[in-house]
């Protein structure tokens, strides 16, 4: 996977019932069909974080999924965009 073509990079954290459901293992399936990179991880707060680098289509697509797959224990999501750092070989689940 060529990281250097990555043009957005996107923070998004999820509230509800996200959190010991195996959300971040879902997440992580979901983000193997797509060429995307980055993080999911549970916060103390019980919310969820996500960093995700790739092309627009492609994080379109993976959010539509991740939406699709567990919009119903969902019940916000926020998003940002950051600057792409192309810090990530892959994407993983963080502790």
């Amino acid at each position: 996977m060529n990281m250097d073509k990555f043009e957005r990079r996107l923070k998004l954290f999820y509230e509800g019932r996200v959190q010991g459901v195996g959300f971040r293992y879902r997440v992580s399936t979901i983000a193997k069909r797509f060429p995307v990179v980055g993080y999911v991880r549970n916060l103390p707060d019980s919310r969820v974080e996500l960093v995700v680098e790739g092309n627009q289509a492609d994080l379109d697509g993976f959010l539509e999924a991740i939406r699709q797959g567990m919009g119903s224990g969902i019940e916000r999501e926020t998003q940002s965009s950051e600057a792409v750092t192309s810090e990530f070989t892959g994407f993983s689940v963080r502790m």
